[in-house]
């Protein structure tokens, strides 16, 4: 991916994030069915689970897939990541961050880009299950909260998780808060993502009346005041600047003990290249793959209309490979490269 091109016809960091997300093929089969499964959580919460269902041995390699911002099991990427292991029979699942599988959680938190405690129960819940080895993969927001797990866990991450990978993550949540609340940015993706977290979080209150500023949160009209508002308050943090500092993985990336990839695209329209990782930041642990083009969470490969498989592909090589982990190629799907084409 270091060496990643976009299509001819999709040039541009905006065109290559919403493109892919909107029209782009995800599979080159079927939409992958999931079987849905619901935990309790310590604190007397919940959370769903979506597990791919492939009838595969509780012994092959499984690959957790923590969503982004508002993300689900039917994100594009979720969508692609999962006929990626359905095709090398691997084991699939990917746990929806409280109040995003559709059924509003119980308590009072939701989830946030440091959400590394809800990263550790559902590793582990799931090591306890599993029998085979388990790698992670997190997309923008779930990646930076994975980073930071595996910051933080340092070298008892390895008895969990034999290696992570960020896409797209805002390892700098300042840099990435900021670039997000500017001009085309602020018109497009802030809106897209208040049209939902807002009602989200006055769902919230509806629950647990005054556990903010109800009104003010009616007025917010970027991420900067919903994070102050209500993100920041209700998960122990002092203000956005706060919530900023202490979530985000860049600053502990040389902390990292088991192997893991960061993969960001240096025109991503909201997670500006100067703030990226450079190699004197990280541990001889993580690998960076910073290519010019690719958007947010886009990657698109091919001829028109394109397909965004081929980052998942890529990035689900790195993982077993990094794990030690041969993949099986079922004879029945030759076509199967399970390696970067030679389109990235």
């Amino acid at each position: 991916m270091q060496n990643y091109r976009a299509p001819w016809w999709l040039p541009g960091g905006n065109a290559q994030s919403i493109w892919p997300a909107v029209f782009a093929r995800r599979t080159r089969g079927p939409v992958p069915e999931y079987r849905r499964e619901r935990w309790d959580t310590p604190d007397g919460d919940f959370v769903h689970l979506d597990f791919l269902d492939n009838d595969v041995s509780s012994r092959r390699p499984m690959v957790v897939l923590f969503h982004g911002l508002e993300g689900s099991s039917r994100s594009h990427y979720s969508e692609a990541f999962a006929d990626v292991a359905w095709r090398g029979k691997l084991t699939f699942v990917v746990p929806h961050f409280r109040g995003c599988s559709g059924e509003m959680n119980l308590a009072p938190r939701a989830y946030h880009s440091g959400d590394h405690e809800e990263i550790d129960f559902i590793l582990r819940t799931l090591r306890q299950r599993h029998q085979g080895p388990i790698v992670a993969v997190g997309v923008s927001l779930g990646g930076n909260a994975l980073l930071r797990w595996a910051a933080e866990q340092g070298e008892e991450a390895s008895r969990v998780a034999s290696a992570v990978a960020s896409v797209c993550s805002p390892l700098d949540l300042a840099a990435g808060g900021h670039a997000i609340g500017r001009g085309f940015n602020r018109m497009v993706y802030t809106t897209m993502f208040l049209r939902t977290m807002k009602p989200k979080a006055l769902h919230k209150w509806a629950q647990h009346p005054g556990l903010f500023d109800r009104e003010a949160l009616l007025q917010a009209r970027d991420l900067y005041e919903f994070d102050n508002i209500f993100t920041a308050p209700v998960h122990g943090f002092t203000s956005t600047e706060d919530y900023w500092a202490r979530a985000s993985a860049k600053p502990h990336l040389h902390r990292v003990r088991i192997p893991a990839l960061a993969l960001n695209s240096c025109n991503d329209p909201f997670i500006p290249a100067h703030s990226l990782p450079r190699p004197e930041e990280v541990s001889a642990s993580v690998t960076l793959w910073q290519p010019q083009q690719g958007g947010h969470v886009g990657f698109p490969a091919g001829p028109f209309p394109g397909y965004v498989w081929a980052m998942p592909e890529a990035v689900s090589a790195w993982l077993l490979q990094a794990a030690g982990i041969t993949p099986v190629v079922p004879a029945e799907w030759p076509e199967y490269p399970m390696t970067v084409p030679a389109a990235l």
